[in-house]
């Protein structure tokens, strides 16, 4: 019952992550400057509004659960979830709401059958030459993109250069219409698969913050939890990044990007690939600033006697909330700026299916951090018969190196990230 309880929310989140971004972002005219602006906003604040619901979650529910049950935090979440219904239907009336006109994974995987089975068929026969599909649907078709004035057309008579492969999904097939692709499909997957190594390339990012509920959590309980007279709970230590969310979201919105449109002299100030890159650097910092923090942490305990002991020791868990602050700011810079990046630069078809990468890459990071731990368990007990990361007591750890590790893939990824990004090229140019 546990697990069936925790697959259905993970199904409802994934429904309403994957479709409320999207759906408040085209509440906005993007093809007025101030509606791409305001729109810009929103991800920011949507982030906010994410770092208000956590800030309950882990001081107020937090507190409910350990003094008066778990029960009774769960209870609490569902009674929240049950009021934002009736608040959210009541702006029904006044949403603008986009028609469903199918799913973006149906021209995905047509436009790779097409591709895939023109390039055998070709092999065959004298299929050689392409014969490229027209359509009414298929005019050029403006599209206004976040970051600047100019609206993009997409051709209707002739594909681009790029991804020539996916070209080959324009033969002709009367034999086989279902698969028969118009360019303006084409030219659609062809986006989507230029986003595709930018979301690889957040996954890394994406496994650290794992760190934050998992090894962070357990450093900070060997420590002392006090604050005066007040004691902590290790459970709600995500305050910390969570608060900092909240301060650095309105300053980033009402400060930062103001200042870099002056200087820029850009509508977007700040573009969606250098707010990626700067998560990512951020990341790689908290991994460091992580990995001194437990060299600190273990000499304590090794100065103090209390390796081997249950007892807190001697050195406050406030340096823990270091690595929080970083991987705090990477989150907010990444997760806005990876939404706000995969809704206005995919296809008007795709936004929905393109931010929910968002949320992807957030699940996979989590995941591979699991991965991650098993196989560096597992390599070092079969070289040194002693595991870095298994064990009942954590001074007994290497967890300093398993950061050091993270800190190094950090930066492999980015370096793999700045190979994409200075080749992306937006769907249309700023002005």
């Amino acid at each position: 019952m546990l697990f069936a309880g925790l697959y259905i929310v993970a199904l409802g989140v994934g429904g309403i992550k994957g479709s409320l971004a999207p759906h408040g972002a085209e509440q906005y005219d993007e093809t007025t400057q101030l509606g791409r602006k305001q729109r810009s906003a929103f991800f920011n604040y949507y982030v906010f509004c994410l770092s208000c619901g956590a800030l309950i979650a882990v001081t107020f529910v937090v507190w409910i659960e350990d003094n008066k049950g778990w029960q009774w935090g769960f209870g609490i979440s569902t009674a929240t979830i049950l009021l934002s219904i009736p608040i959210f239907l009541l702006g029904s009336p006044f949403y603008r709401n986009k028609i469903p006109t199918g799913s973006p994974l149906t021209t995905i995987f047509k436009v790779l059958t097409a591709a895939i089975f023109n390039t055998c068929k070709s092999k065959n026969s004298s299929n050689a030459v392409t014969e490229v599909h027209s359509s009414p649907t298929c005019s050029n078709e403006s599209r206004d993109e976040g970051n600047s004035n100019v609206k993009e057309k997409v051709p209707s008579q002739k594909p681009t250069e790029d991804i020539k492969f996916l070209n080959r999904a324009l033969r002709n097939n009367p034999a086989y219409p279902i698969v028969q692709c118009t360019v303006k499909e084409v030219e659609e997957v062809k986006i989507v698969v230029k986003i595709f190594p930018i979301f690889m390339s957040t996954i890394m990012l994406n496994c650290c913050l794992a760190q934050l509920s998992t090894f962070s959590v357990q450093q900070a309980a060997t420590m002392n939890t006090k604050l005066g007279s007040l004691k902590v709970p290790p459970a709600s230590l995500p305050v910390f990044p969570v608060i900092f969310i909240l301060i650095l979201a309105p300053v980033y919105n009402h400060v930062i990007i103001p200042f870099a449109r002056k200087v820029t002299k850009t509508e977007m100030g700040i573009t969606h690939l250098q707010r990626i890159g700067t998560g990512l650097i951020l990341s790689i910092v908290a991994m460091a600033v992580a990995a001194l923090v437990e060299i600190k942490r273990k000499r304590v305990a090794v100065n103090s006697g209390l390796v081997n002991s249950s007892e807190p020791l001697p050195i406050t868990f406030l340096w823990v909330a270091l690595q929080y602050l970083f991987l705090g700011s990477a989150d907010l810079f990444t997760l806005a700026g990876m939404m706000e990046f995969f809704f206005t630069d995919a296809p008007l078809s795709m936004r929905s299916l393109a931010t929910s990468l968002s949320w992807a890459s957030l699940a996979m990071g989590y995941y591979f951090s699991t991965v991650l731990v098993s196989i560096v368990n597992n390599i070092t007990s079969t070289y040194r018969h002693t595991p870095w990361l298994f064990g009942s007591n954590l001074n007994h750890y290497h967890l300093e190196r398993f950061y050091w590790l993270m800190c190094i893939l950090g930066g492999l990824n980015f370096l793999h990230f700045l190979f994409w990004a200075a080749r992306y090229k937006y769907s249309s140019t700023g002005p």
